[in-house]
């Protein structure tokens, strides 16, 4: 593992245990070239899914990508980080147990919306005004009045 201050090849885990989710495992390092100590996360990899964008380009699906529109969605929200986690390891894993080598940006979309539903509104109201494009504000009181009438019931 290249070090991230020095850029030295080699480094020495000091320790290991798996994350708070489980899903990947946590390790501490410390470069044998300058000392600097560093974490990295070990996950899973079940088979490389490429995504389909809307225009018809085709790029690998991004974990890293996922976690940065979840965690937009959710600033300044009273959610704990592992919650949000959580959702973004379980998107994944629907991503590549799905079966396709292939998957349409629109339907990640659409599992990020069903999470976010789930876990809070204001996240998801606000990462629904991204994903559906909303053009005026019309469209986002159109959209917030159905989340809360869903709410109500």
């Amino acid at each position: 593992m290249r070090c991230p201050f020095c850029a030295h090849d080699a480094s020495q885990v000091k320790d290991s245990r798996p994350s708070e989710d489980n899903a990947a495992i946590r390790r501490r390092r410390q470069c044998e070239g300058c000392g600097g100590r560093f974490t990295t996360f070990e996950r899973v990899q079940l088979r490389e899914v490429m995504v389909v964008k809307s225009g018809g380009r085709r790029e690998p699906f991004d974990r890293a990508k996922l976690e940065r529109s979840i965690a937009i969605a959710c600033r300044k929200r009273p959610l704990e980080s592992e919650r949000i986690e959580r959702l973004v390891s379980g998107i994944q894993r629907q991503v590549e147990t799905g079966g396709e080598a292939e998957i349409g940006s629109g339907a990640i979309g659409g599992l990020v919306m069903e999470g976010l539903r789930g876990l809070d509104p204001v996240a998801y109201i606000r990462f629904a005004s991204v994903y559906k494009d909303f053009a005026e504000a019309r469209d986002f009181e159109e959209f917030a009045g159905s989340v809360a009438d869903v709410a109500d019931k």
